[in-house]
């Protein structure tokens, strides 16, 4: 699946100045050496909500008998550390092992974007408003066609229309969301688009475009931002500005299908997040002090206390970036799309058991 904006050079420009909090930044531990680093206990006073672990961690043991067999030995004390003290300071008492990251300026801020489940309207068949085509993977490896090309019909004849959408940045954000929820309103049908595939092409972010050619302030872009300068421009000038980004995600209906990440289990909102599978094996559950935001985007000046399962991954979530998966619909997109802010994170594991020593390499990697 994948999806984001927002490149190291997002990293780079917040971490120009001395001390910056105007993304939630915070400076309450000392310089770390590593990406992951053993800390024996965890200091924080931030608000908790653990109230969505449960749910999300059933999900993954009833439907993955490999990942049981490593978490669910974890997941079971960390539930009983929730109902019974939910003190961070006291996961040692449970035989909880905790390792911090770094963060980008390796003094803990790890960098949270979000994402979402859109829910696209489309028709089965065009019109005169309808007529911009979704499509099915087709029959090609190496040379597929860019997004330019499929623009100008390089795959029309081949019966690989899934439906005809309204405009063209509707599609673009699944494609960047890499799935979603589409409402057909010529029968008022529901179906789930599941990832099936891309041109093999290289990702390009448009926000960044946007930013260098000065139609969008840096410290302004959100998904958000994109669909305002969309909206407020003609089509030719749209369709320039997404040729950019040459890689093309094809989909595949499924009936019904809950939203799942790429560890194939349904995701609940604000309970699980892309991480880099290199740290974060599927299935990996963190403490993290997740940023709180006002409705324009802005920071609140608080952060929120959660456990989240690593269920998911991407191209673009590298090291000290998550990804907070916020749900499905317009409201969901909106709140993601703000997304950009920092805060601090503890990858947990559990004595005598697969997750031992989380500071180290995962179970999978160590043979």
């Amino acid at each position: 699946m994948i999806k984001r904006f927002f490149s190291y050079a997002t990293l780079a420009f917040l971490f120009g100045c001395a001390q910056p909090t105007d993304r939630a930044q915070q400076y309450l531990d000392d310089e770390f050496p590593q990406i992951l680093n053993k800390v024996d206990s965890v200091a924080s006073n931030s608000p908790r909500d653990f109230s969505a672990f449960a749910a999300q961690s059933e999900q993954v043991v009833t439907r993955s008998a490999s990942m049981a067999a490593i978490y669910q030995s974890l997941y079971e004390k960390l539930n009983e550390w929730v109902l019974q003290s939910g003190d961070p300071a006291e996961l040692a008492q449970f035989g909880i092992q905790t390792a911090q990251l770094g963060g980008g300026d390796k003094q803990g801020n790890v960098l949270f974007t979000g994402y979402f489940s859109p829910v696209m309207e489309l028709r089965h068949t065009p019109d005169e408003v309808f007529r911009y085509p979704v499509y099915a993977l087709p029959e090609c490896d190496v040379d597929c066609p860019t997004r330019a090309e499929i623009y100008a019909g390089a795959l029309d004849g081949q019966g690989l229309e899934l439906g005809y959408s309204a405009n063209l940045i509707d599609p673009f954000i699944m494609e960047v969301q890499g799935s979603g929820f589409v409402h057909f309103e010529d029968d008022d049908t529901l179906e789930y688009f599941a990832y099936a595939g891309k041109n093999n092409r290289a990702y390009v972010s448009i926000g960044r475009i946007l930013i260098e050619r000065g139609f969008v302030k840096r410290a302004d872009m959100s998904l958000k931002a994109i669909k305002e300068w969309v909206l407020a421009n003609d089509e030719a000038t749209v369709k320039e500005l997404l040729e950019q980004n040459p890689s093309y995600v094809f989909f595949r209906p499924s009936a019904a299908a809950p939203v799942t990440g790429s560890a194939g289990i349904p995701l609940l909102p604000m309970a699980s997040v892309a991480g880099d599978r290199t740290l974060f094996p599927m299935g990996t559950p963190i403490l993290a002090e997740v940023p709180l935001l006002n409705a324009d985007g802005t920071w609140s000046g608080a952060h929120q206390l959660r456990l989240l399962i690593v269920l998911d991954t991407g191209g673009a979530v590298k090291q000290n970036h998550l990804d907070l998966y916020h749900g499905m619909g317009p409201r969901a997109g909106i709140e993601a799309g703000h997304y950009k802010h920092f805060g601090r994170v503890w990858k947990l594991g559990l004595d005598n058991s697969p997750t031992q020593a989380p500071w180290a390499l995962s179970p999978e990697k160590r043979e």
